[in-house]
């Protein structure tokens, strides 16, 4: 038995879920998500509980228990808290302002990078800090990693934009030596 899949996971208050067929649809207080059963899954709601359980034991089929647990508990989370995440800015010159519902960036490139948040995403600028949330941590996730891509941080200086949990293992210039 997976042991991710088997865990229940209990409803919080103001969350609703419905499952049909061939989709579980779960709504809450920051909005709606819907995911497709994968075959050999099936998910169930009793007792104010949200159980999945798999058909037999093909391997296949007890790779996707764990994964349907889980994508389900992430909508259930994503609608009720949300999910966020954040990006730091280092580096002379490097700023960033939120123009509208985009990002416009100098990152040390001769012109302006300007990043388009898709629809469901929302980012706040202070300083040189990011933060990225939304519903959906996929797609949160998705859109931290596309805007880190821009101007991945560098070895020497640590300049470019990193998560702010991230450590930037430094090397040592030319010389060789510790600076």
């Amino acid at each position: 038995m997976s042991r991710v899949g088997k865990l229940p996971i209990s409803l919080p208050s103001g969350v609703t879920i419905t499952v049909d067929p061939d989709f579980v649809t779960v709504k809450g207080a920051k909005g709606e998500l819907k995911q497709f059963t994968m075959p050999g899954v099936t998910v169930t709601v009793e007792d104010n509980q949200v159980v999945v359980t798999r058909d037999n034991d093909e391997p296949k089929i007890r790779a996707k228990h764990g994964l349907m647990r889980a994508l389900v508990n992430n909508m259930i989370v994503g609608v009720s808290q949300g999910f966020s995440k954040q990006l730091e800015i280092n580096g002379v010159g490097y700023r960033v302002a939120l123009q509208g519902t985009d990002l416009k960036m100098n990152l040390g490139f001769s012109h302006d990078v300007i990043y388009k948040l898709p629809q469901g995403v929302t980012a706040t600028v202070e300083q040189n800090k990011i933060t990225v949330t939304g519903i959906s941590k996929q797609q949160v996730g998705q859109v931290a990693a596309e805007i880190r891509a821009l101007k991945k941080p560098e070895p020497y200086k640590g300049k470019g934009i990193k998560y702010v949990d991230e450590v930037i293992i430094r090397k040592s210039g030319k010389s060789g030596k510790d600076k």
